[in-house]
C-alpha cells in the first residue's frame, strides 16, 4: 500500500498535488482539518513491511512516535515540512527534506525537488501560506503579470480557508475532495477560465465568511498585539486563519491573536491562532509551546484548546515577547 498523508490547508494540500502531477500513483489519502496534525501517529498501528508513504506540511515532532514505529517496521517514508520537527532519524528507510526557515512553506520545498515542474503551483502555496513578499518575488522572477500573481494570490488564500475549522463537517469540501478536484487542473490559471470551477464556489463562500469577520471589533489592542475573539458560529472556525494572515499583513509591526470559541457547551474554552509580526517572524511556536495543546512554527502557532482563564497570561506572554529588544 502506499499511503499520501498531508495537511487539509493549502500548503500540504498544494505540496501532494505538485507530486501526484509528476508522480501519479494509487494511493489512499490522510488527511483532514488544517489543526488535525498527528496523522502519521494515528496511522502507524496499520503500516507493514513493504509499504511507502509520503508524509507533507505536518510537523514531524508532534509525529515522533509513529515515524519511529512506521521505520521499525521497514515502511519507507517521504518526509517534507517546514514546521519543528525535533530529531530526525537516520534510517536508509526515511528521505527528509526538513526546512526550518520562516520564509519557505513545504509547497517550496516540493518545487525544489521537483525542479520546478509545477512552479505556478508552488507559488500559490506560497501565497496561501501567507509568504505574500515571498510568492511576489517568486512570481515576478517567473514572468508572471500583475493580474497572474493576483489570480494565485486568491486561489492560494481560497484553498487555505477552506481548511479551517474544528472538524471536516464545517468544511466547504473535504481536503481529500478538494486536493482531487485540483487533480484535473495541472496548469492552475484554468481554473479561472472555468466559471464552474470549485475556486468560484470556495470564493463565494470565502467572500461571505470575511465580510462577517471584518464586522468584528477587537477585543483588546496594544502598539505589541491585537487580540480578536470570534463567536461560536461556523464560520468563524473557517475563516480564522485568513483573518490573522490579514490582520499580520495589515500591521505588520504587531503581534496578531485571533480566538474562536469552539462551542456553547465550553464558552470558557478558545482555540488560538498567534501570527508573529510580519517584520519580527519569529517566537509564534516557542509562546504557543508553553501550553499544553501548542505548537506550530516560528512565524505562526496555535494553541488547539486554551482555557479562557490562562488568556491574560497568554497576551501578557505576547506582549513581552515582542517587547524585548
Amino acid at each position: 500500500m502506499h499511503y499520501d498523508i498531508f495537511n487539509g490547508d493549502a500548503d500540504g494540500i498544494i505540496a501532494l498535488l505538485q507530486l501526484r502531477l509528476a508522480e501519479p500513483r494509487q494511493s489512499e489519502l490522510i488527511t483532514g482539518v488544517k489543526r488535525d496534525i498527528d496523522l502519521l501517529n494515528q496511522l502507524s498501528d496499520q503500516l507493514q513491511a513493504g509499504d511507502t508513504v509520503t508524509v507533507l506540511d505536518v510537523s514531524m515532532q508532534k509525529n515522533q512516535q509513529g515515524l519511529t514505529r512506521a521505520l521499525e517496521r521497514g515502511v519507507s517514508i517521504f518526509y517534507a515540512d517546514h514546521h519543528q520537527s525535533g530529531a530526525i532519524p537516520k534510517d536508509d528507510n526515511l528521505t527528509a527534506h526538513i526546512h526550518l526557515d520562516a520564509n519557505i512553506c513545504t509547497g517550496l520545498i516540493v518545487d525544489e525537488v521537483l525542479k520546478g515542474q509545477y512552479h505556478t503551483w508552488a507559488i500559490a502555496a506560497a501565497y496561501g501560506d501567507n509568504l505574500i513578499k515571498v510568492a511576489d518575488t517568486l512570481a515576478t522572477d517567473a514572468g508572471l503579470s500583475d493580474e497572474q500573481a493576483d489570480q494565485l494570490k486568491s486561489l492560494g488564500t481560497l484553498i487555505n480557508y477552506n481548511g479551517y475549522g474544528s472538524r471536516v463537517e464545517e468544511l466547504h469540501f473535504h481536503p481529500k475532495a478538494l486536493f482531487e478536484a485540483l487533480l484535473a487542473f495541472p496548469d492552475p490559471f484554468s481554473l479561472f477560465e472555468d466559471t464552474s470551477s470549485i475556486y468560484y464556489q470556495l470564493k463565494a463562500a470565502f467572500d461571505e465568511d470575511f465580510a462577517n469577520a471584518l464586522a468584528i471589533a477587537p477585543d483588546y489592542s496594544s502598539d505589541i498585539v491585537s487580540v480578536y475573539r470570534l463567536p461560536d458560529r461556523p464560520w468563524s472556525s473557517r475563516i480564522s486563519g485568513v483573518l490573522g494572515n490579514h490582520l499580520a499583513n495589515s500591521a505588520p509591526n504587531k503581534a496578531h491573536l485571533v480566538l474562536t470559541t469552539q462551542s456553547a457547551q465550553s464558552a470558557q474554552e478558545v482555540m488560538v491562532s498567534l501570527r508573529a509580526p510580519l517584520n519580527n517572524k519569529q517566537g509564534a511556536a516557542r509562546i504557543c509551546s508553553q501550553f499544553a495543546t501548542g505548537g506550530g512554527r516560528e512565524a505562526a502557532a496555535g494553541i488547539n484548546v486554551l482555557a479562557v482563564n490562562e488568556l491574560t497570561r497568554l497576551i501578557q506572554l505576547t506582549e513581552e515577547y515582542y517587547t524585548l529588544p
